[in-house]
């Protein structure tokens, strides 16, 4: 029987559940690769060791049944064949390399999650209309080579290969040599690879879900964000015989200026972020009134037309600083990321999955980027997040709970299941 693949699954398939000890299983074996001493993971991207993460995955894959695709930045694309292998198949994935102190689930999960969902549908004899693949992207972490998410904007046409090719690590070894090195340098090319859906599922990285006491985050899309250096220049003079109304204190503007990037955050709630995370103060000297000060500046938030909002009203106030204190204030954009919003259909079916399920669920949205920002270029998209502890990531202690391990990689079945079609 075919069940169209704009409707919930019927029939068996509506019973189906993943096998969560066996997922969590996978992903500690996963973790003896690069385990470090406080119960976290160093993999860092085209290693030897990352080698060994990339040989173990795809041996779980072919142990499947599946076929392996690799594409010339190293992606690696594992198919499950459907009834009509005409159909571009719905994809599920993420990344297994790690941050130097990294931890067991941040996109190791969403690889493994996507095995467990064929593994689930093999235990029991499920056919899908369309293939379903598992992907693991390169490089995404970008604690190795920049830019981040390279494999998944090389395919999406971001950014060419050649530039990619062309990344060196501190050592001044370029991403080309270490794909050939480790023989992951694949013949197909990027982008060459079709997509009819993709779903991407994820520990939250954040304290939201677990404040919430919510297992399923239905993500709504990525937020936006504007990267901005700021220097405040002023004049260096003595601590002691210089009077106060007499300074050119550089820090004290611009410590004005920083908690106007937390006020203009607040005011554009409730996605809107602003973070102050590096400050260089010249001449750095204690008893030194500082004559220049450098900081960074990161905005965020839902839509681009909220951020640039947000990164205009931090401007006027800068202007106004400085005509308030006669020192000169710069803003200099570094880096921008567009929002990017998630398909309807695709949030939909993360929704309807959940509820029947009967996981408590909620909107969310992702102040990180993940591969599925550029697989969103290509096709309808998704994501399914989880609660981590403490909100912790890209940290040796970061953890979850079994129960939502299983809990997220079973709506990533059904979700993918509306929209493969299931065959009985």
């Amino acid at each position: 029987m075919n069940t169209r693949t704009d409707l919930p699954p019927q029939t068996a398939a509506a019973a189906l559940r993943v096998n969560g000890e066996r997922l969590w299983q996978s992903l500690m074996e996963l973790a003896q690769i690069g385990a470090t001493p406080k119960g976290g993971v160093c993999r860092l991207t085209l290693t030897d060791l990352d080698k060994q993460g990339r040989d173990l995955v795809l041996a779980w894959a072919r142990e499947a049944g599946m076929s392996v695709t690799i594409d010339k930045i190293g992606n690696g694309f594992m198919r499950r064949a459907g009834r009509n292998s005409a159909l571009p198949p719905i994809m599920t994935g993420s990344h297994i390399d790690t941050q130097p102190t990294g931890g067991k689930f941040d996109g190791n999960y969403g690889v493994l999650a996507g095995l467990e969902v064929v593994r689930t549908l093999n235990d029991h004899g499920i056919e899908t209309e369309a293939p379903i693949e598992v992907a693991f992207w390169t490089n995404e972490e970008g604690s190795r080579f920049v830019p981040v998410m390279m494999g998944s904007g090389v395919f999406a046409k971001a950014f060419t290969l050649e530039h990619a090719y062309a990344a060196t690590d501190t050592e001044g070894k370029t991403v080309r040599g270490e794909l050939e090195r480790i023989g992951y340098i694949g013949e197909q090319e990027p982008g060459d690879h079709p997509i009819g859906a993709y779903f991407e599922t994820h520990i939250e990285q954040g304290p939201v879900l677990e404040d919430a006491d919510v297992t399923i985050g239905v993500v709504q899309g990525v937020l936006g964000i504007r990267w901005f250096d700021c220097t405040v220049t002023g004049m260096e003079a003595h601590a002691g015989p210089t009077p106060m109304a007499l300074r050119r204190d550089a820090l004290q503007v611009a410590t004005h200026l920083m908690q106007e990037v937390v006020a203009c955050a607040l005011r554009h709630a409730p996605h809107g972020r602003g973070t102050v995370g590096m400050v260089h103060v010249h001449p750095n000297s204690r008893n030194v009134i500082p004559g220049r000060v450098k900081f960074s500046i990161d905005l965020r938030n839902g839509s681009d037309a909220a951020v640039d909002q947000m990164a205009d009203e931090v401007k006027a106030a800068a202007r106004k600083l400085a005509e308030d204190s006669g020192l000169t204030i710069q803003i200099d954009l570094v880096s921008s990321y567009p929002a990017q919003a998630f398909h309807a259909d695709c949030i939909n079916a993360v929704q309807r999955a959940a509820a029947q399920l009967g996981y408590s669920h909620m909107p969310a949205v992702s102040g990180a980027g993940h591969d599925a920002v550029y697989a969103a270029r290509l096709a309808p998209a998704g994501m399914i997040f989880i609660p981590c502890k403490d909100g912790i990531s890209h940290n040796e202690i970061e953890d979850a709970k079994p129960e939502h391990i299983t809990a997220g990689a079973n709506v990533l079945l059904h979700a993918m299941l509306e929209r493969a079609g299931v065959v009985r």
